[in-house]
């Protein structure tokens, strides 16, 4: 290590841990760092890679310091998204290591192989045959010896008297993959008049440098990425240098919205998410910074990438709960996706049928433009919905499908047409107890119950993927024979499906079925292509699929996410149904969609069978407002864990007492979560409400400091919680 005598400067690096702050280090003599350079630095024993995000003058300091270590092979992050990396860790009041640490990912890959060339060095040969011109003429740029004869049309031999005489030199090259440009001018779809509006309005917004945001309301099937589709070539046509965001929920959206863009632009767009692979990942990561990569589509974590010149997000399906990040560094990508739209000065479109509450009151009070499709696109009717009370026409015993339900499918089966029997629940049963003592299997140290999946023949917890095989006896009370399947789950109906049509084609479609998204893309491809005359599914078909040949659609167990206390229970049973309804009928005739429900008369069910949002949105939003939740007031989480009971009780008593007194803000808790153990580690959880106008993360921050956790207990918060397990 190495004193300061005034001379020199400090680099700050901030590095993609769990830190509080930069670290300094001394910039060695010659070295000239700037701002966003990504560098290696010793900490501790290793060297680990981080962020310059300061530079200062030495004069004063006379800690030793150690020094930056050089330089790692990856581009400098724009000054912009280092701001945004900075903002979105005060946002979520954690340490601004975390979102770094997404940020960087992208260079998680091999950097690519160096190789060698063969170059012309200017030198004339002594005997100049034309075979050796044409070498000398084709070698203007470094290529490997078979490509520069292939070039050259000529064999290898004659390269060799040209290098011994030095008329080419060998250099090395780094090979990296070179972006097809997309085509902003090639023709895009006939937008009907309704969709012409919206993207005139969308396309206005694009202002180099200005910040805007607005949402593209649509019910399904309206033509949404039709619009957006345009907006993207205009703002491509604007500005040859712009950078387009387009971000998906599901990786399994991305293979059908890729396909389009293709077909549009004439070029593939960049795609970014946790099924690419590494050398990919960095191949995109260094596209992206260097502006080559024009337009991006991706998971949420795409939203981190070092855009060089950002010019337009597009978060499409807006409302969807994937784009909430529930581990590690927490956030929600369309809150992010707006803030950094205003750091860069670009537009933000948020795109969905079944806007978030969040997002249609920023719509409603005037912070986002509002934009509607309130028609199909073509022509094509919305589905007609209907609800079966199965108080009425029950289920036969120990079947889930109701008579008026069987009928329809039976209808649609001989009219050649397919079914989509939805139920956002995975495995067979979600429940096997035993029928003498009574005992509900449950993961090892954990509160959640084990589901039994019929298809692989075991258990599985699907909160921490603990699984094991089906016992033979009762691990309780040792009854053989004893244990028995509760409720139904995909694979259970579908089942009970191929009992009733032994000669349909039978799909199931779950993140358990699936093994990864290129088998996701099969069965979706299967399907829209008619393999399938009957598909179950969990709310993974809800999600912007279109299957020309469904007809009808049915929701198996309408009030399964009615239960419970999530504040936002209603919200998403309605934008469930709703969306999956809508993947019926979205060609030239009109689809059904069955709901079963043992309480047709909840407002819920009202509003999807009269297809009235309108009235649910009212209706909802009058009862956030008199209990006084979002988007009327903020919600934050602090979860304190520990595997040591005692001191986690005894601590949690101390967070309490420590917590700020602020006017307009209440802390409710500690209190145990539905599932407070989980692998053998005890939660408390407390609930912090704040009115608009209270600066949530400052007291966060202030109540952070304040408590003194021992090494045993974790403190994790969570600001806008969507997850109360």
């Amino acid at each position: 290590m190495e004193g300061f005598d005034g001379a020199g400067r400090i680099a700050q690096v901030l590095l993609p841990l769990p830190l509080p702050e930069a670290f300094d280090y001394a910039e060695p003599e010659g070295m000239e760092l700037a701002v966003g350079d990504i560098v290696a630095v010793p900490l501790g024993p290793r060297t680990i890679g981080g962020v310059v995000v300061g530079l200062r003058g030495a004069l004063g300091v006379n800690r030793p310091l150690r020094a930056v270590s050089g330089w790692l092979e990856a581009p400098r992050l724009p000054e912009k998204t280092l701001e945004f990396l900075q903002w979105a860790a005060k946002y979520a009041v954690d340490a601004p290591g975390q979102p770094l640490a997404i940020a960087l990912r992208g260079l998680r890959g091999a950097v690519p192989r160096p190789r060698f060339g063969l170059i012309a060095t200017g030198l004339a040969p002594a005997r100049p045959t034309p075979a050796r011109l044409k070498v000398l003429a084709a070698a203007v740029e470094p290529l490997a010896p078979a490509a520069l004869a292939r070039a050259a049309g000529v064999s290898a031999g004659v390269l060799k008297p040209l290098i011994a005489e030095g008329c080419l030199e060998t250099v090395m090259t780094t090979t990296r993959s070179t972006l097809a440009a997309p085509d902003p001018g090639l023709p895009g779809a006939s937008l009907n008049p309704s969709q012409a509006a919206a993207a005139h309005a969308l396309c206005a917004m694009l202002r180099p440098g200005a910040f805007a945001a607005a949402l593209l309301d649509g019910v399904t099937g309206s033509g949404k990425t039709e619009v957006y589709l345009e907006v993207v070539a205009h703002a491509l046509r604007r500005d040859p240098a712009a950078q387009v965001l387009v971000l998906l929920p599901e990786i399994a959206l991305t293979h059908a919205v890729i396909d389009r863009f293709e077909k549009r632009f004439g070029a593939a767009p960049v795609e970014w998410h946790s099924g690419v692979s590494s050398p990919r990942r960095r191949a995109s990561f260094e596209a992206v910074a260097s502006g080559e990569a024009r337009i991006v589509v991706g998971a949420r974590s795409a939203l981190f990438l070092p855009f060089k010149r950002l010019a337009l997000i597009i978060v499409d399906e807006e409302h969807d709960n994937a784009y909430k990040q529930e581990d590690g560094f927490i956030y929600h990508a369309r809150d992010l996706a707006v803030t950094r739209g205003r750091i860069e000065g670009c537009a933000v479109v948020l795109a969905s049928a079944t806007p978030s509450l969040e997002t249609l009151s920023n719509a409603q009070s005037g912070r986002y433009a509002w934009l509607r499709l309130a028609d199909r696109h073509g022509g094509a009717g919305m589905p007609r919905v209907e609800l079966i009370d199965l108080r009425l026409t029950p289920p036969a015993p120990g079947a889930w499908l109701s008579p008026p339900l069987i009928e329809a499918m039976t209808s649609a089966l001989k009219a050649g047409e397919q079914t989509l029997l939805f139920l956002n629940r995975r495995g067979y049963a979600p429940l096997v107890l035993c029928r003498v003592c009574g005992e509900r299997l449950k993961a090892p140290d954990t509160d959640s119950w084990l589901v039994e999946h019929r298809y692989t023949g075991r258990l599985v917890c699907h909160l921490t993927g603990f699984s094991m095989p089906k016992p033979k006896a009762c691990p309780h009370c040792g009854a053989v024979g004893s244990l028995v399947s509760i409720g139904p789950g995909v694979e259970r109906v579908e089942e009970e499906a191929r009992l009733l049509f032994p000669e349909a084609r039978l799909a199931v479609f779950s993140s358990d079925t699936t093994a990864d998204p290129a088998a996701a893309r099969q069965l979706i491809a299967d399907m829209a292509a008619g393999s399938y005359d009957i598909m179950v599914a969990t709310q993974s078909a809800a999600k912007g699929h279109d299957f020309p040949g469904l007809a009808l659609v049915g929701v198996v167990d309408a009030d399964l996410g009615l239960r419970g206390g999530d504040l936002r229970a209603a919200e998403r049973t309605y934008q469930l149904i709703t969306q999956v309804s809508g993947r019926a009928g979205r060609r030239e005739r009109q689809g059904l969609a069955l709901v079963q429900t043992w309480a047709p008369e909840h407002p819920v069910m009202q509003a999807i069978a009269a297809g009235d949002r309108d009235a649910f949105t009212e209706v909802e939003m009058s009862e956030r407002r008199a209990a006084g939740l979002p988007p009327f007031t903020r919600l934050a989480a602090v979860i304190v864990s520990s595997g040591d009971f005692g001191r986690l009780e005894a601590f949690v008593r101390q967070a309490a007492a420590a917590a700020p007194n602020v006017d307009g803000v209440d802390v409710f808790g500690p209190a145990d979560p539905p599932f407070a153990l989980v692998r053998g580690v005890r939660r408390k959880r407390f609930l912090v409400r704040a009115q608009r106008s209270v600066d949530m993360q400052a007291f966060l921050a202030a109540w952070r400091a304040r408590m003194k956790p021992p090494g045993s207990v974790r403190v994790v918060i969570d600001v806008d919680p969507y997850s109360f397990l």
